[in-house]
């Protein structure tokens, strides 16, 4: 996603909220400390494992001033570091920070985690805010959309900022590679930053999470996943909005109306496992919660208590630093160790072997994996209960086949449904920060694979750009049966941005945009007298896939027209109704070429005839 992408249904969908804005002023005056939940009783951090110099563990003891000043000196350097290798976590140990008199409020800019230390959302309480911005640039245009790499977790928020103008409310205007999860938000919350114009968001994620005493503003963002959380209200939408199995989610409504939508709506969610998440127990010691896997579900995980799983001490993670070579983290897995990758950028000449069942690999930070030759950056090979979370791969200097790749080969036996795999908020980029290049992101190969917010991204800004630069032809292959994604963004890659070889394959949520830059027809053809390639392609050999929520856009912008025939190509032998709500976007009418199709040469156009109109196919075949 990139400053191109810009809507004049965006626009239209600013004047839908003023009525949500006035409704939501009413609660302003009330959000206070009142709203708090009762905490436990926790003792400060017994001893401080040696998480490196940019990880900060704050405690209630510590002066507000002095927290308050870290966190805004942090932000200063973070919310224009786009690109930067800086990398923060900020973690907050179990009691209650801020007043009413005196709250806390700041900024997450990029590549920081926030996140609570306790092992209920209710243990961390800020009064106050955390919020995300608009970005302005040199003519004024403010917008939210590059606000990527950044998460929020495990905290309440009562929300108090009421001396902050137009920006009283919890504000978290991202896109892309932000996920909020685990966090219980009591007061206004917005999802766009409608203080600057013109305000542009574009898709983000939430799970796990809970929103009281007022509404949930969705604006100008064009499209957002929304997974087992309860919400109070939820308003507006622009281009596609997904709910799976939330409380309070709103009713199916696709394509939009002038009443409602464009709302996706699924009662439950089939298969989940939450992230795992550092804690502090009651005795000060830090440990892992892993959460356990979960069918057919609703609502958040923790709102009848603890969410279910296990604990795992601290002395059975390996606490890896950027200086640490492959060889020495090899080796600590290879002895059965998780492993805990502190903030920093992993340069690596090896791959990192994750070789033992129900090993957890959890990133603090955004720390970024870099392969040093044409290596993988990771391979997992057990396969059997492993949990990935909050890391990137960034491509490296010579080419790799794969950066990521979980499974030997296809259909392993060793991943069952009792104990998934599970890869949470785990990102890729080809090119941006640096250039680099890699054939595939991110390959699958076993059975039984929770994927929960996923962006793939072929650069289409930065460093190290262009056709012949950043190469990448597929950013996801699934070869594994039962495979279940929620919240898959893929875009820019060079073929197919997703090829689905696996069967009972589920995708709740696809965003994608094609590549931008390809500089002819001749260059971008599937097959002959086949224009471009399908977003996501389901294989022909497979008999059962389910698909809801799915969007491709285009914006070719060399200057020559280039087509692609279809978004989406699946057998014509899936049962009927196997595809729900697909749709195709024209971005900007100063663009070329366009999608021909929905799906299979089926639904209308999207070219220069009809920019920012949603063209939708609402069941297929």
């Amino acid at each position: 996603m990139s400053t191109f992408s810009q809507s004049l249904a965006r626009r239209c969908a600013l004047f839908a909220i003023v009525p949500a804005l006035l409704i939501a002023a009413l609660f302003i005056p009330t959000i206070s400390a009142k709203f708090g939940l009762t905490t436990r009783a926790h003792a400060a951090p017994l001893s401080q494992p040696n998480f490196g110099s940019n990880v900060y563990v704050f405690t209630p003891s510590m002066p507000l001033s002095q927290i308050q000043a870290t966190v805004n000196q942090i932000a200063t350097q973070q919310i224009a570091n786009q690109f930067g290798t800086q990398r923060d976590a900020l973690l907050f140990a179990p009691g209650t920070y801020g007043t009413t008199a005196n709250p806390l409020n700041f900024q997450v800019g990029y590549y920081t985690m926030v996140a609570g230390l306790g092992q209920s959302p209710s243990d961390v309480v800020i009064n106050g805010s955390i919020n995300v911005y608009n970005q302005c640039d040199a003519t004024g245009s403010c917008v939210a959309l590059n606000n990527f790499w950044r998460s929020l977790s495990n905290l309440t928020i009562n929300v108090d900022n009421s001396s902050f103008g137009c920006h009283s409310g919890e504000f978290w205007a991202v896109s892309q590679a932000a996920p909020m999860r685990r966090v219980q938000v009591n007061g206004l919350t917005t999802l766009m930053d409608y203080c600057s114009g013109p305000s542009f968001a574009s898709g983000g994620f939430i799970a796990d999470s809970a929103f009281t005493g007022s509404v949930v503003i969705n604006g100008s963002q064009q499209q957002f996943f929304v997974r087992n959380s309860n919400i109070d209200s939820w308003t507006n939408g622009v281009w596609n909005q997904v709910f799976t199995g939330d409380v309070g989610a709103p009713a199916q409504c696709f394509p939009a109306t002038s009443s409602c939508g464009p709302y996706t709506t699924v009662s439950a969610s089939p298969v989940t496992r939450e992230a795992p998440y550092l804690y502090l127990d009651a005795s000060g010691n830090y440990q892992v919660f892993v959460p356990a896997a979960q069918n057919n579900t609703v609502g958040n995980s923790w709102v009848y208590g603890q969410t279910p799983g296990v604990s795992l001490p601290i002395d059975q993670f390996f606490i890896a630093q950027p200086t640490d070579s492959a060889e020495t983290i090899n080796e600590a897995l290879s002895e059965h160790k998780s492993l805990i990758l502190t903030p920093g950028i992993y340069h690596l000449a090896d791959t990192l072997m994750v070789t033992h069942p129900d090993t957890v690999v959890l990133g603090l930070g955004f720390p970024t994996l870099i392969p040093q030759d044409d290596n993988a950056a990771m391979r997992v090979v057990n396969n059997q209960g492993d949990a990935l979370s909050g890391l990137i791969f960034d491509a490296g200097p010579s080419t790799s086949q794969v950066l990521l790749q979980v499974g030997n080969g296809h259909s392993q036996s060793g991943n069952s449904a009792a104990d998934p795999t599970a890869l949470h908020d785990v990102f890729f980029r080809i090119g941006g920060a640096e250039a680099g290049s890699a054939n595939t992101s991110l390959v699958v190969n076993s059975d039984n694979v929770i994927l929960d917010d996923i962006w793939a991204w072929r650069a289409d800004h930065g460093n190290g750009v262009g056709w012949t630069s950043n190469t990448a032809a597929t950013g996801v292959v699934v070869n594994g049966d039962n495979v279940t994604a929620y919240g898959l963004f893929v875009e820019h890659y060079q073929q197919y941005e997703v090829l689905w070889n696996g069967n009972n394959g589920t995708d709740f949520f696809f965003q994608n945009e094609m590549p931008y830059d390809v500089p002819s027809q001749a260059a971008w053809m599937e097959a002959p007298g086949v224009d471009g390639y399908a977003a996501f392609k389901v294989a022909n050999t497979v008999t059962s896939f389910h698909g809801y929520g799915m969007g491709s856009y285009s914006f070719f912008n060399q200057g020559v027209n280039v087509y692609a025939a279809n978004a989406f190509e699946v057998p014509t032998t899936l049962p009927a109704g196997s595809l729900n709500d697909l749709l195709t976007i024209f971005l900007n009418s100063t663009a070329s070429g366009g999608i021909l199709h929905v799906v299979n040469n089926t639904g209308g156009s999207s070219t220069a005839a009809n920019p920012d109109v949603p063209v939708t196919v609402v069941s297929y075949p």
